[in-house]
């Protein structure tokens, strides 16, 4: 009988990780694999086969780094709104679309004069984007004919499990940013279906994150995983709240990565009022993979706006320790680096020192993130905890500015917290603990 762990795999747009953890809640591997995509002029594609073959290479990256390991459980989360279309035998008839793929754009405009933008944001809490799968899955309809034979939609992490040997269930934070999901009720939105021309069981079973879906069918290089508990864990963002401990009303999670999400746990049930005002901000508003929650979340580019400052000093990674300390001792001149509406947009003072562009670039996107931040409150109440992750807080200058413009927050240790979401879910699912407020959360 080998070594009993719980793993929890997060599924990227850039790459696949799997971690593996104790039922104490010690992290002890963790394995990768990329995500490929096929470039295209709108976005990128990439194949239902690809997606799986990624997760189970992490999945074995990661047995193989602990050949003595047993799982008992596993959990899935992913990116959200790409998905796999199948037929009645779970075949795909489709490759998968990027999440962030606009070939949709006319198809937006329809569903804004057909069933009324507003109407739409109010529904579902979502933007008027080119994201969602509801128009996603009209473009498919009119460009690929061969969908039209589509009995089931699985999100990237419900099509993991799937795979994987587990029941063909939808997740609800993964459900909700598909167009489809009537954010009230958590039911279908009948008319959001029929307008993409979606049958009623297109979107399947709806759960909620931590639900057993099956077990785990495997051997060969996975037969580690032979019986495991599986679950959906949800939406990526969502899950790596949940890992952080960062999942309770009022709890803010702050991603300072490639892109910078700030998301706000919230109770049900905000008015309509208040659900149209953060979507015309841009922020979506969804049911939460924490179990019976909502989640509001808000984006910048900062991570990106980061990135080309770096890139115009001269600065790989190797060298921001010492740029971060000529940031520490030089003085915040504001007009330094200014920024306009896209990443693109960064106008930088050549007359000033690489110290002084670096603080005034950290203090400028953490003003966007506290932006979000305040108009979160503003509709839901008052902040609680702050956690603060993502790869950007190992740059001691934006460590500052968080501080500088937050105050206090918390700053936690955990290689990677999708996975580890994701894993604490897999722990519920299997019986492990009763619900999230009995799991292990990293200090």
């Amino acid at each position: 009988m080998g070594r009993t762990v719980i793993a929890g795999v997060d599924a990227g747009t850039t790459s696949v990780k799997a971690l593996l953890m104790t039922p104490e809640g010690v992290e002890l591997v963790v394995g990768r694999a990329p995500t490929a995509w096929t470039s295209v002029p709108t976005g990128a594609e990439t194949t239902a086969g690809t997606i799986t073959g990624a997760a189970r290479a992490a999945l074995a990256d990661a047995l193989t780094q602990l050949p003595d390991a047993q799982v008992a459980a596993i959990g899935v989360a992913s990116m959200a709104e790409s998905g796999v279309l199948t037929d009645a035998g779970d075949r795909p008839l489709a490759d998968i679309i990027a999440w962030h793929d606009t070939r949709d754009g006319v198809e937006l405009s329809e569903l804004i004069d057909d069933l009324g933008g507003e109407e739409f944001s109010r529904r579902t809490g979502l933007p008027l984007w080119t994201q969602w799968a509801v128009t996603k899955h009209r473009w498919l309809r009119t460009h690929h004919p061969e969908t039209r034979a589509a009995v089931r939609r699985y999100n990237i992490a419900e099509w993991i499990v799937r795979d994987l040997g587990g029941a063909a269930v939808s997740e609800a934070s993964l459900s909700s940013r598909t167009g489809w999901l009537d954010l009230h009720t958590g039911q279908p939105y009948a008319e959001s279906l029929a307008w993409s021309g979606a049958p009623a069981s297109l979107l399947g079973e709806i759960v909620e994150a931590g639900t057993p879906a099956g077990r785990v069918s495997a051997d060969g290089p996975l037969s580690a995983l032979d019986g495991a508990v599986l679950t959906v864990a949800g939406h990526d963002h969502q899950v790596a709240a949940v890992g952080l401990g960062s999942h309770r009303p009022g709890d803010e999670f702050d991603s300072a990565g490639t892109a910078e999400a700030v998301l706000r746990t919230s109770a049900p049930g905000l008015p309509d009022a208040t659900v149209l005002a953060l979507t015309r901000d841009g922020v979506t508003v969804g049911r939460h993979a924490a179990p019976g929650r909502w989640c509001l979340l808000g984006a910048t580019q900062g991570g990106l706006i980061l990135g080309k400052v770096l890139a115009a000093l001269g600065v790989d990674r190797d060298g921001m320790p010492a740029l971060d300390a000529a940031a520490g001792v030089a003085a915040y001149l504001p007009g330094a680096v200014r920024l306009g509406p896209g990443a693109g947009d960064v106008t930088i003072d050549e007359k000033a020192t690489p110290g002084e562009i670096w603080r005034a670039a950290t203090a400028a996107v953490t003003e966007q993130a506290a932006a979000i931040s305040a108009r979160l409150t503003q509709a839901s109440g008052p902040r609680a905890d702050l956690v603060v992750a993502g790869g950007w807080t190992n740059s001691a200058a934006v460590r500052a500015a968080k501080r500088e413009t937050f105050g206090d927050y918390l700053l936690p240790r955990t290689s990677e917290a999708g996975c580890r979401g994701a894993a604490l879910l897999a722990g519920i699912a299997a019986g492990f603990w009763s619900d999230l407020d009995s799991v292990p959360f990293p200090s």
